[in-house]
């Protein structure tokens, strides 16, 4: 599963916030844009003053989320802005980890399931839907309510719906029926204009960004940048070239992984601007990204909604398209959006936080999850590209972050040291961190972690840390943290388990092995599954290290069954987990009339 790690720090006045917003005035901090505080309040039936108090108190609540500790973080199954409190809202499940979030200037709210129950719920309902299931169109963990959650349009259930849902039952989900469903909409380089891809209908410019070596760029969605090198246009009937998208090919992603893409700006004339079109209202200047949590009040602009606000609903929820199209990790909000509004920008305050990916086919009041609009988390392509975002009109903010504070070593192997930091601060916000092994730079990361890999055995490294804002300006070097990576045989340590265990229809198998190993695991696993079956297309098998997170290794679906015989290797990019503990393999059989056995499993760690 993707998880988002941007950690957004904003710049804003402390506030007491006991006060209802309704009933606040509200507290003095930087100007908010016009065009925002009348967007919430015209979404919400609330007045201009109200509104501006949600979003002074949305603003300090991102603040304490980026200096909560990493071990009350830890504890966390989830955290939200309440717009009736005023405050950061943390679900834990000890009363000890309550009252650390209230000494950390947030509410607690006490709930049953931790956040490695959840993401195991939600890693089996995941296997479940496989390919797809018809009318179930979204899935993912509901913070608030401490439960996964799963929507389904009635209107398109089959037999195979309710096999699903019965399963799905049993493992304890919550169910939501709706008449509707999402839909992929289609349709000077500013925020919210129109573009059009080839003779296609227009979609809406994201956010304009440029490359390491200064290159024009804007951002958009995924689904309207498909196309390998096509044409860009600023009007219809493929008039007034932009410049080209999805160049070489490698620049859109519209799959599992997300749904954005890059077009290039190569045509002369075309400027770039960090003003977003509100349409009509007055406009907000870019200073810079943010995540957005759960109850953020959020805003989007495109071509054909225009300038619309509402509230988030899920985060991390996936969404299925139909036609085999899943995509993973979007944010779920109650906005109005309409076709034609594709890869427009959404903002949290003055914040860049996602580009539009779909939503209704009319604007509804009190939406369902049917009805309901969605984006892709903007930092992920700013990541994934390597993109700078353009701020405060194209100019740089010339202040640098703050260095770092508390960095310290949380584990080590014969290969890798992993380390965690405090979050730096910036006047505008810190988009990433680079690692310093000495004076070279070892890795970079977009939130208060990372872990270095390539080392030697039994050799000591000693690490700094830099933090970066969305202008390129970077910090002081945090304080030096020194560690030893452990001895042996360069990191490679492989454990297995060879019992036989019964493959049976529609069951569950958990093969474990418990290991002794200290530190953390390798970033890249590898598993190696001899299994006797059937029918390989009815398993969805999914490798459970020592915390219950679950990595997927294999899902069940197709449209014929063939035999697997032997062994196959899996492997596990970008992993975090302990080397030491429980690992479980889970075997997962979804169909019926099959017969098989898992031989042996190992996991190279």
């Amino acid at each position: 599963m993707r998880r988002s790690i941007f950690v957004s720090v904003l710049s804003v006045a402390a506030l007491g916030l006991g006060l209802h917003p309704a009933d606040a005035e509200p507290p003095p901090g930087p100007a908010l844009p016009q065009a925002a505080v009348e967007g919430v309040a015209a979404a919400f039936g609330i007045t201009a003053d109200q509104a501006r108090a949600q979003l002074t108190a949305q603003d300090d609540a991102h603040r304490v989320a980026g200096r909560l500790p990493a071990s009350l973080r830890a504890q966390s199954a989830g955290q939200w802005f309440d717009a009736a409190s005023g405050k950061l809202t943390l679900a834990v499940t000890t009363a000890a980890a309550a009252d650390a979030a209230r000494a950390s200037g947030a509410e607690a709210k006490l709930v049953t399931r931790s956040q490695a129950d959840l993401d195991r719920t939600d890693d089996a309902v995941r296997a479940l839907v496989g390919t797809g299931v018809p009318g179930v169109f979204g899935w993912g963990i509901d913070v608030r309510d401490n439960v996964v959650g799963v929507s389904v349009d009635r209107s398109r259930k089959t037999a195979a719906t309710d096999s699903f849902l019965y399963r799905a039952k049993e493992l304890g989900v919550r169910i939501t029926e709706t008449t509707s469903s999402p839909q992929q909409q289609s349709g000077t380089i500013q925020t919210g204009n129109p573009w059009w891809p080839g003779g296609e209908s227009n979609c809406s410019v994201g956010f304009p960004v440029t490359d390491s070596a200064g290159a024009k760029h804007f951002l958009t969605a995924g689904h309207c940048t498909n196309d390998r090198d096509q044409a860009a246009y600023g009007a219809s009937g493929q008039q007034n070239r932009i410049g080209t998208s999805n160049v070489g090919g490698t620049h859109s992603v519209n799959a599992r992984e997300g749904d954005m893409g890059v077009v290039a700006v190569t045509e002369a004339g075309w400027n770039l601007s960090a003003a977003v079109n509100t349409w009509g209202e007055p406009a907000i200047t870019l200073t810079g990204q943010a995540e957005a949590m759960v109850g953020d009040r959020v805003c989007h602009s495109g071509n054909t909604s225009h300038w619309k606000c509402g509230e988030v609903k899920y985060t991390h929820k996936s969404v299925d398209y139909g036609g085999g199209l899943i995509i993973e990790d979007l944010t779920w909000t109650t906005a109005c959006s309409l076709g034609g509004d594709s890869g427009g920008g959404w903002l949290l305050g003055s914040k860049a936080t996602g580009l539009h990916d779909g939503g209704p086919s009319k604007c509804v009041e009190n939406p369902s999850d049917g009805d309901m609009s969605i984006f892709q988390p903007v930092g992920e392509a700013l990541t994934k590209w390597q993109l700078k975002l353009v701020t405060g009109g194209g100019e740089d903010d010339t202040t640098a972050p703050t260095a770092p504070g508390n960095p310290r070593s949380t584990g080590t192997t014969a290969n890798s040291v992993s380390l965690a930091w405090d979050a730096a601060t910036d006047n505008v916000g810190v988009t990433g961190y680079d690692v310093y092994n000495g004076a070279t730079l070892a890795t970079s990361s977009a939130g208060t972690s990372a872990t270095v890999t390539g080392l030697n055995p039994d050799t000591a490294y000693t690490f700094t840390i830099k933090a970066r804002d969305a202008a390129g300006n970077v910090s002081p070097a945090s304080s030096a943290v020194s560690a030893r990576t452990q001895t042996g045989g360069g990191g490679t340590r492989t454990l297995s388990n060879g019992t036989d265990y019964q493959i049976r229809d529609y069951q569950q198998i958990f093969s474990p092995i418990t290991s002794t190993l200290t530190g953390q695991a390798a970033s890249q696993l590898t598993v190696a599954v001899t299994i006797t079956h059937t029918c390989a297309e009815d398993l969805g098998i999914t490798l459970l290290d020592p915390k219950g997170k679950g990595y997927p290794l294999k899902y069940s679906g197709g449209a014929t069954c063939t035999a697997w015989t032997g062994a196959r290797t899996f492997t596990v990019p970008n992993a975090s987990s302990p080397a030491g503990g429980r690992w479980q393999l889970r075997v997962t059989d979804y169909g019926p009339g099959d017969t098989g056995v898992l031989d042996s499993w190992s996991v190279t760690l």
